[in-house]
């Protein structure tokens, strides 16, 4: 008897059957575009093996203009194809289905050709977009057309079309971009006729026994966005053109409300996909914050979808799916949401990976091979490098032994998951202890050692993390420091931050929760950033009404920059409008000149004030903690030095873990 029954049950679709009703849903990974298809190859194949009833490929644009930014991957010529073909058949052979993304870009392309329904610049574009006459809205939909047939005959096993997030399709639907008084604006008939149009012809081209999925966007959160009725009356007419499901898409990019990363409530917006799917007769997907197997089967026991897609959770871990069906979900390694490897990536022209596992994309590159040589191995600090080095050392065959000063593993991850909006990382520490604890490793806890413990290993790493930098402030013996706070002393209600980096931003998001978060509570979540009903304001959105702040807080730094400048590229934006929500007071070159029993002397554009406040935090970065390297390497030991004890950048967890990683891989 399977623990997850409706997840793992089969979904017939007519022509074909999908084993389970797990979508892994599209993710550009940029490996399309390095032109090694055996590398694009394996990393579908690889979830396949681990058991998705249906992968989605990142988005494949299906002309040049409609590329996200130019070089863009797409299928544009037929010689494409053969390409194409090594992947589906790579996943045919692992026992998996796939369909590809057709995804136009419109005016979200990052190029001076891009086009749209009018020309009207999105707000995360410099280009304005060439507004389409009748000659090039049917290129747009021939070239869509086009695409899918290429996709069939490359083997896929369907194409899902883009219609959600603001691309091409989705700027037809609204007047928040299209401006047209022809055929193809002014009504929502008219509006909506792009979409159903290319349903229908893309069904027609590719025949009846092909998945044709189309993702449709249940709530835009943008000003004069679709409306609930609107959401439906789309939905009727694609199912009606010929789709075989509807995939739920969530918010615009160019949307001030966040929708995928870690402070987003899980499943936040699951309730309005199981609004749409009693409205329609053709199955339905849920997406967005679904990262474990257990909110998947309450989903679909519940009858809000029948599918669940996830996308990121497959970068965290391949074996997502085969894991939960032969009870060993507690050994799925969780995605934390944290974007800072896979969409940071996207979004900075890199190669996506993922934080919690540096194999994502790196398959071929990046292997965990048996030893033929076992080693004993010391691992110096259970922070995240360490704990990610001693799994995969164990992994591989090595006799491990880790050791702590701490009474618990984690490390400063620990000090991480007590910031609200970062519950996700309670999962990871468990899931690093369990591995720890399943494969075998050796902890020593509570233990400080020296090279005189360590002499008997074949190979000593040192993980052992960074020590806060002393700013030299006069009176800062009056001061609190970061992991003081974090870890539960108690603090006035004004309090001064010094440094606004990672830290400085977690520490005054804790301040101002005063122990409450809103990612634990949908509905309260939803109300602080102002997401409404579609059926009552186009697009859903309302205004936004945080709780009051728990404390008055400025977040102040020397950098003559705006603060927070050095967050992830997708998630800054919401750290800063988290704060300035909650009346946080953000400042730039300020220099500091003294702590007083009055507050925090500053000097600001060559003036001398006081900030009256009872608490002064110090978070002025990180010195890396290398004595017992250093004492190693003379003692001739061989010794090895990761994380934060080798590069102490704003507590890295990604690099971090993915040199524990790859250290593990070569000894």
């Amino acid at each position: 008897m399977t623990q997850y029954p409706h997840l793992l049950a089969p979904l017939d679709l007519g022509h074909t059957t999908l084993k389970n009703r797990v979508l892994m849903g599209s993710m550009h990974t940029g490996l399309e575009e390095t032109g090694d298809w055996n590398r694009v190859a394996e990393f579908y194949a690889t979830r396949a093996r681990g058991g998705v009833g249906l992968m989605v490929t990142g988005g494949m644009a299906p002309n040049r203009e409609g590329g996200v930014f130019p070089g863009a991957a797409g299928l544009f010529k037929d010689s494409d194809i053969e390409n194409h073909r090594t992947v589906t058949t790579r996943v045919h052979e692992a026992g998996g289905k796939i369909a590809m993304q057709i995804l136009h870009a419109g005016r979200y392309a990052y190029g001076q050709e891009c086009v749209s329904a009018s020309a009207i610049k999105s707000p995360i574009s410099p280009f304005v977009p060439k507004e389409l006459d009748e000659e090039g809205i049917e290129k747009q939909i021939s070239d869509i057309v086009t695409a899918a047939v290429r996709a069939r005959d490359a083997g896929y096993d369907g194409v899902e079309i883009m219609g959600s997030e603001g691309y091409f399709l989705n700027q037809f639907l609204v007047s928040h971009v299209n401006r047209r008084t022809d055929r193809w604006g002014g009504s929502y008939e008219n509006r909506m006729r792009l979409p159903v149009e290319v349903v229908a012809r893309v069904r027609q081209a590719v025949g009846q026994d092909f998945i044709l999925i189309y993702r449709i966007s249940l709530i835009d959160l943008v000003p004069n966005g679709s409306t609930w009725d609107e959401v439906v009356q789309l939905a009727h007419g694609i199912e009606a053109a010929g789709a075989s499901l509807l995939n739920t898409g969530i918010g615009w990019h160019e949307a001030r409300v966040p929708t995928i990363a870690t402070s987003v409530p899980r499943a936040a917006f699951a309730h309005l996909t199981g609004r749409l799917r009693g409205a329609v007769g053709i199955p339905v997907i849920t997406s967005n914050r679904i990262n474990t197997p257990d909110v998947g089967e309450e989903l679909l026991a519940n009858g809000v979808a029948d599918m669940v897609s996830m996308a990121r959770p497959f970068l965290a871990d391949p074996d997502f799916v085969a894991k939960a069906a032969t009870g060993r979900a507690k050994e799925i390694a969780p995605c934390i949401a944290c974007n800072q490897a896979c969409l940071d990536h996207t979004f900075s022209g890199k190669l996506t990976s993922c934080l919690v596992n540096p194999r994502a994309c790196h398959e071929t590159i990046l292997t965990y091979a048996p030893t033929a040589a076992p080693k004993r191995v010391a691992v110096v600090g259970a922070g995240p490098a360490g704990m990610m080095c001693a799994i995969v050392a164990a992994k591989r065959g090595h006799s491990v032994t880790l050791f702590d000063a701490a009474k618990t593993l984690g490390g400063q991850l620990n000090l991480a998951r007590q910031v609200p909006g970062k519950e996700e990382f309670d999962g990871l520490v468990t899931w690093f202890a369990d591995e720890v604890t399943r494969l075998g490793v050796e902890t020593r806890l509570c233990r400080a050692v020296d090279v005189a413990d360590l002499m008997q290993f074949d190979d000593v790493i040192v993980a052992t993390g960074v020590t806060p930098r002393d700013p030299g402030i006069p009176g800062q013996e009056r001061a609190l420091g970061y992991i003081d706070v974090l870890k539960g002393a108690p603090v006035g209600k004004r309090v001064a931050v010094i440094g606004a980096g990672g830290i400085g931003f977690d520490v005054a998001e804790y301040l101002v929760a005063g122990g409450h978060s809103t990612t634990l509570h949908p509905a309260e979540w939803r109300r602080e950033w102002g997401v409404g009903d579609p059926a009552v304001t186009p697009g859903g959105l309302a205004d936004p009404a945080p709780e009051a702040p728990a404390r008055e807080v400025w977040l102040l730094q020397r950098k003559a920059e705006k603060p927070g400048r050095g967050l992830g590229k997708t998630t800054g934006w919401i750290h800063r409008a988290a704060l300035h929500a909650k009346g946080v007071k953000m400042q730039g070159s300020i220099n500091y000149d003294r702590i007083t029993d009055e507050g925090l002397w500053i000097t600001r554009d060559g003036k001398a004030e006081l900030l009256p406040v009872d608490d002064v935090v110090l978070c002025a970065g990180q010195v890396p903690e290398r004595g017992l390297y250093d004492r190693l390497v003379a003692a001739g030991v061989k010794a090895h030095i990761i994380g934060g004890a080798d590069v102490p950048a704003e507590l890295d967890a990604k690099r971090a873990i993915d040199q524990g990683a790859r250290l593990a891989a070569e000894l």
